[in-house]
């Protein structure tokens, strides 16, 4: 009988894979396609840059909502949760409760102000040149930390629907994404990565709302129930369930939750990819209205999180899902194959296929949005206005951002490639970290401070940039853990796996230091008209 059932079993696990194969390449052909179209619609920078400033607030919302909820918010906090528990449902909380942050300060001042780039505000009234270039520098390193979170995930991702095991494979498929994301930006500009983060969005919202309905029909619509089998098969009991089993086990784990909220709520507002959407719609009212939409998108998507992430550890356990990828990237795509039926079932294998697929459309429109800002800025405020002087044309512009993509995706493919064994919601809260740190003071301090000057401006970008890398460099992140980058080595000194509680108050701190010491006269009239501009948008682009 056995002679039998194993090539039978072998066949099936190859019919399986061969549909969750195609289903997936399906969903990525789809979405190259759509990208080539809005592509063909690309005329100047404005449409490159900010998608013609053509999209209404409902679908500038259902943009945002995309380009927010990476790999990070699908695989890592649904990892995080099944196997930390309530610790890792706090990722959830940190990064909806951030957008009141961009709603209140920043969203409708930033669309006003600006043209296509964060430091298109602050060049307005300080010294173009140095701001320009600290802005730049900002954004693209920010952005690499960002787009390190969604290689991971791609590689935890397609890994498991390969069947593949291993470093290698998984550093391939990290190229194979890279390559990908810099044809959705040279290809389709804003225009096509809008349209890409829309349908991913609704994509996401749509298989993350079957699999909970799923989830919650196992336990007859018992949350108790399901959150009681996720504490018995994690092995925890009612820790599980509690705070502490991460953040609480010493005064440091203490602390460094501390400093991962502080990064998560002030984080958001100073996303280059988040900000560049803002440039996207025709008037401020409209940016307000799409941070509202997000919100609301955004925060029904943290809620199903909880199913995902306790279901996982209902459904699948801790032992399985590790077992597949160390740092818990895979638990989503293995609950949708147990509540399908289970490894080897046709509807557990289509269930995979559809949330792998959906997954992977999640982090082909991330990346996308994170190489276009960055791509942008280096073509619009390096070369253009720093290294050229303004003497340049839209043209030659969005050429160098296109060539700046292809240098920038190569970027993040090479440092993708030995970041695999990181949690993806990890990875992205040091991303917040250093968005935090860099360029949410002088954003602030820019729009709201009438004596703000040049120095003070470069004194807190660089300051909370520097800062916050070295103290990521020399954390556990890098080294002198098992999980960490190089396990193999340890020269860490600094206790803490986020930066924010030290490098974002620094960050504001040198930004009034610098003020203070400048000889600097601040341009009065500048001021007011830029607050002018920002509450009632006379003379926004």
């Amino acid at each position: 009988m056995r002679t039998h059932t194993i090539p039978l079993a072998a066949a099936a696990a190859s019919e399986h894979r061969t549909l969750i194969i195609t289903l997936f390449a399906v969903f990525v052909a789809a979405t190259l396609a759509i990208t080539v179209w809005a592509g063909r619609q690309t005329k100047d920078a404005t449409d490159f840059y900010a998608g013609g400033r053509s999209f209404s607030a409902f679908q500038n919302g259902l943009a945002i909502s995309g380009d927010y909820m990476s790999a990070a918010s699908f695989l890592g906090i649904a990892g995080a949760i099944a196997l930390v528990g309530y610790d890792g449902f706090l990722y959830s909380i940190g990064f909806l409760v951030a957008w009141l942050v961009a709603l209140l300060l920043v969203a409708e001042p930033l669309r006003n102000s600006g043209r296509f780039t964060m430091a298109d505000v602050l060049a307005f009234r300080l010294r173009q040149r140095p701001v320009r270039t600290a802005a730049g520098i900002s954004t693209i390193v920010v952005s690499i930390f960002y787009l390190l979170a969604q290689m991971v995930g791609a590689g935890a991702l397609v890994s498991l629907l390969l069947g593949v095991t291993g470093e290698g494979p998984k550093r391939l498929i990290v190229a194979l994404v890279g390559v990908v994301m810099v044809l959705y930006v040279t290809i389709g500009g804003m225009k096509g990565t809008t349209w890409v983060q829309m349908i991913k969005a609704v994509l996401l919202i749509a298989g993350t709302l079957l699999i909970t309905i799923l989830v919650l029909n196992k336990f007859n619509w018992n949350p108790s129930s399901l959150l009681g089998a996720a504490a018995d098969k994690s092995g925890q009991g009612s820790k599980f369930l509690e705070p502490g089993l991460r953040y609480g086990v010493d005064t440091t784990s203490k602390i460094n939750f501390i400093s991962l909220g502080i990064a998560l709520v002030l984080g958001t507002a100073g996303l280059p990819h988040i900000l560049v959407r803002f440039y996207t719609v025709p008037t401020a009212k409209a940016a307000r209205k799409s941070v509202n939409w997000a919100i609301g998108i955004i925060g029904a998507f943290y809620l199903m999180t909880i199913a995902l992430g306790f279901g996982a550890a209902a459904l699948v356990g801790a032992a399985k899902i590790t077992a597949s990828d160390k740092s818990g990237n895979t638990a989503a795509p293995l609950l949708a194959q147990a509540v399908g039926g289970g490894e080897g079932s046709t509807w557990g294998s289509v269930l995979l296929a559809v949330i792998s697929a959906v997954a992977f459309a999640t982090i082909l429109a991330v990346v996308a949005g994170l190489t276009l800002a960055s791509s942008a800025s280096f073509a619009h405020d390096l070369w253009a206005n720093v290294i050229r002087k303004g003497r340049t044309t839209e043209k030659s512009e969005v050429a160098v951002a296109k060539l700046a993509a292809v240098a920038i995706g190569a970027v993040a493919i090479a440092l993708g490639m030995y970041a695999t064994k990181l949690n993806a919601a990890a990875l992205v809260a040091l991303a917040f970290a250093v968005a935090a740190s860099a360029n949410l003071p002088t954003i602030l301090y820019s729009l709201y401070w009438k004596g703000f000057k040049t120095q003070g401006a470069l004194w807190s970008i660089y300051g909370g940039l520097i800062s916050s890398v070295v103290l990521v460099i020399f954390s556990p992140v890098v080294s002198g853990s098992p999980e960490a980058l190089f396990s193999g080595t340890d020269f860490h000194w600094f206790p803490l796996t986020n930066p924010g509680i030290v490098s974002i108050p620094l960050a504001f701190a040198l930004g009034w230091l610098g003020t203070l010491l400048s000889g600097e006269q601040p341009d009065a009239e500048k001021y007011k008209e830029l607050e002018v501009r920002a509450l009632t948008g006379a003379g926004a682009d």
